[in-house]
């Protein structure tokens, strides 16, 4: 299984991004995508997660409102539509992969990307 994510970068508050995530070497409809975050200093946070039909999902509070979570399973992609970005936004974004329901504990993830750095300027 290989997860690649992209769309990261520099932006200034208020701005947005769209990441992206591509997934190979697994089935689409039998996982759940989630995006997770990780700033310097701290542990993996989660974001949000979608289940493989698109039609559950769990949203973070602290992106509430502002980050959506979408996915296209005929690419095997997952999207994370991030608007309002914060400074606190600040943080290197990855891409996951389970099989196990909707979780929000990273330790429940079988698959991740790399990461992708987002940085939010004030």
């Amino acid at each position: 299984v290989h997860l690649v994510e992209s769309g990261g970068g520099l932006v200034q508050a208020g701005g947005s991004l769209r990441l992206s995530c591509a997934a190979s070497g697994l089935t689409a409809r039998t996982y759940s995508m989630g995006w997770f975050r990780q700033a310097p200093g701290k542990e993996r946070e989660f974001v949000a997660v979608l289940s493989w039909s698109g039609n559950s999902a769990r949203i973070a509070d602290s992106v509430k409102g502002r980050f959506t979570i979408s996915r296209d399973n005929a690419k095997n992609s997952v999207f994370l539509q991030m608007n309002s970005l914060k400074p606190e936004d600040t943080a290197v974004y990855y891409c996951a992969a389970t099989p196990n329901g909707l979780p929000t504990t990273p330790r429940l993830y079988d698959n991740w990307g790399q990461g992708t750095q987002v940085t939010v300027s004030s």
